[in-house]
């Protein structure tokens, strides 16, 4: 299974790129997991619908087009952990590839969330952007290891 993170920003803090590289590390080969980062849309005054789309583009360029689409965001479902490692095995067990898309400051383009598989919230708190990247990684990693009955997931 292929794992696809494309994210709107190319600067995150130190601690954060170095949290990610850290669980997308730990993931195995049959588990691969890459990080794109996509320049976010200049402000410049525009309206924010014109910012989300423009930054939805380069999202969706991003990603391969037979990957399946999963969009973060603040009104998707609230799911467990165990639910997204039972997802994740359906997918895998279906040899689906699958990539998680963060869009910028002002969130997703609206057109992109109604193209993605699946809306999914991390949390029903506001997260920084860098911490999200690092929440996000940490999840499909503790989902792998509920998968593969890892010692890293306990209940």
């Amino acid at each position: 299974m292929k794992i696809c993170i494309a994210a709107v920003g190319q600067r995150l803090p130190a601690w954060a790129d170095a949290a990610v590289l850290d669980f997308v590390g730990r993931m195995p080969r049959d588990f691969r997991v890459e990080v794109k980062e996509v320049k976010p849309e200049p402000r410049n005054g525009q309206p924010v619908a014109r910012l989300q789309a423009a930054e939805g583009e380069r999202l969706r360029a991003a990603v391969p087009a037979d990957y399946l689409l999963v969009a973060m965001d603040e009104r998707g479902r609230d799911w467990t952990t165990t639910q997204l490692a039972d997802a994740m095995g359906q997918w895998r067990d279906g040899a689906r590839d699958l990539a998680f898309i963060i869009g910028g400051a002002d969130g997703l383009d609206m057109q992109l969330k109604r193209q993605a598989d699946l809306c999914l919230r991390l949390s029903s708190m506001t997260l920084p952007h860098a911490l999200a990247r690092v929440v996000l990684a940490e999840q499909i990693y503790r989902a792998w290891s509920i998968l593969s009955a890892h010692p890293y997931h306990r209940n």
